[in-house]
């Protein structure tokens, strides 16, 4: 569990980057359906979470730090239990569980959130109201803080409002030292299941048979599962980069790709690694490993302060072409007369890093350079259709003044580590 001093810190870094006189809203996501009466499993909003560590449905904040009202500077607002709820869905927070988890005094009913909304917004400058604005999302559900947006802008129409997303954005992607902890934790428990593995592939066996091992392995270590879904790509189908099918099997003579990381705590991890199903490489799968590999090592020491990431990826480009060169998959000549995308694209499509955190393509600025305690993947991959072969290798670094930190540099890469793991 985490210290509510974490929240505190991080509702500081919120305040300070507010306008005068502005409030701020957070909604918690909504329960989702699936069909019937079903419901999927509840993800928290993970900006709620990052402010209050409430990890429950129907919670929401109100940020005020120049409210008249002393009570009012910081209100979190809970769902109201009863003996119903208790016997369909269990125990619910109490007033003050939730203070003692969010280190916010004043804890109210959620019933009362309009209420309270009505009297402190007119005493406003403007309200910062939560909306997802990553640069990968395609929002085709109006979420719960959409919604109070638009009631809102409704309701009071002389009020001015502002995205909160910027700011969140910004201070998010600086981890706090239990963030990284947290993070390490899941990396951890990735490891765990990635040494299980190890144990289990064989040809014949099925690319679920894996994701069967590996979210036995998670739960029994007390993640509630995988970061994100799992990609358990054999053969010709690691060359598709968001292959999650995971229902073909296990081939002699190809390599298997695996994209995949446990969640701890809200924070995710994320791995990739590549392992020939016969226990051992051909000459040249491992050439192609190596190739990745070298890249994977040299992109890691460019993550560091001060570096931009668009700088960052041209650089990681270059390294990629030579490798692609000496593979014999492109030439100068090719290099020389590319158009709009850069030659090794055609065996490298995808970027080399992104942030990681409570989402694992967490939020940041893409305007500002790295900083310490941000934290990133690093993923460069090889993928060569024509012969049923894609390899990615993938670590979660985190950024230090003194030094780039592997978080899972005790995880087996080195294609020797990895046959003789197999064959052990």
């Amino acid at each position: 569990m985490l210290d509510s001093l974490l929240f505190k810190k991080n509702r500081k870094k919120l305040v300070k980057n507010l306008v005068p006189g502005a409030m701020c809203v957070f909604e918690s996501n909504d329960q989702m359906p699936t069909n019937a009466d079903g419901l999927m499993p509840f993800r928290q909003n993970n900006n709620l979470f990052y402010l209050t560590g409430i990890d429950q449905e129907d919670t929401s904040l109100i940020i005020f730090p120049e409210t008249k009202n002393q009570d009012y500077k910081e209100v979190l607002f809970i769902k109201k239990t009863n003996d119903t709820i208790r016997v369909w869905e269990g125990h619910k927070l109490t007033k003050e569980e939730a203070k003692k988890k969010s280190g916010i005094k004043t804890v109210l009913w959620n019933d009362e959130f309009i209420n309270v909304l009505g009297k402190l917004i007119p005493e406003s400058n403007s309200v910062y109201l939560s909306s997802n604005e990553h640069p990968r999302a395609n929002v085709v559900v109006e979420t719960k803080n959409a919604r109070l947006g638009s009631k809102l802008k409704s309701l009071f129409p002389n009020s001015k409002f502002k995205k909160s997303a910027p700011i969140m954005h910004q201070i998010r992607s600086i981890k706090e030292a239990e963030e990284v902890d947290m993070i390490k934790r899941a990396c951890s428990i990735t490891k765990n299941g990635f040494n299980r593995i190890l144990r289990f592939i064989r040809p014949g066996i099925f690319e679920y048979n894996i994701q069967a091992e590996l979210i036995h392995e998670f739960i029994n270590k007390n993640s509630r599962g995988f970061a994100y879904e799992p990609i358990i790509a054999s053969g010709k189908n690691a060359c598709i980069l968001h292959y999650t099918d995971n229902n073909q099997p296990l081939k002699d003579g190809e390599v298997i790709l695996m994209d995949f990381g446990a969640e701890y705590n809200n924070y995710a991890s994320d791995l990739t690694r590549c392992v020939p199903v016969s226990g051992r490489f051909t000459t040249r799968q491992k050439n192609v490993y190596n190739a990745v590999l070298r890249v994977m090592r040299a992109a890691t020491k460019m993550l560091e302060p001060g570096t931009f990431l668009n700088n960052y990826e041209k650089s990681v480009g270059e390294l990629m072409e030579k490798e692609l060169i000496d593979l014999g998959l492109i030439s100068m000549q090719d290099i020389k007369r590319q158009g709009n995308l850069p030659a090794y694209k055609k065996y490298f499509m995808h970027g080399t890093s992104h942030h990681l955190g409570l989402d694992v393509h967490d939020v940041s600025d893409s305007t500002k350079p790295l900083s310490e305690g941000m934290v990133l993947t690093c993923e460069p991959g090889i993928y060569i259709p024509e012969e049923n072969l894609g390899i990615r290798l993938e670590n979660d670094i985190l950024v230090s003044t003194n030094e780039t930190i592997d978080l899972m540099g005790d995880i087996l890469i080195e294609p020797e580590e990895i046959e003789n793991a197999l064959n052990g």
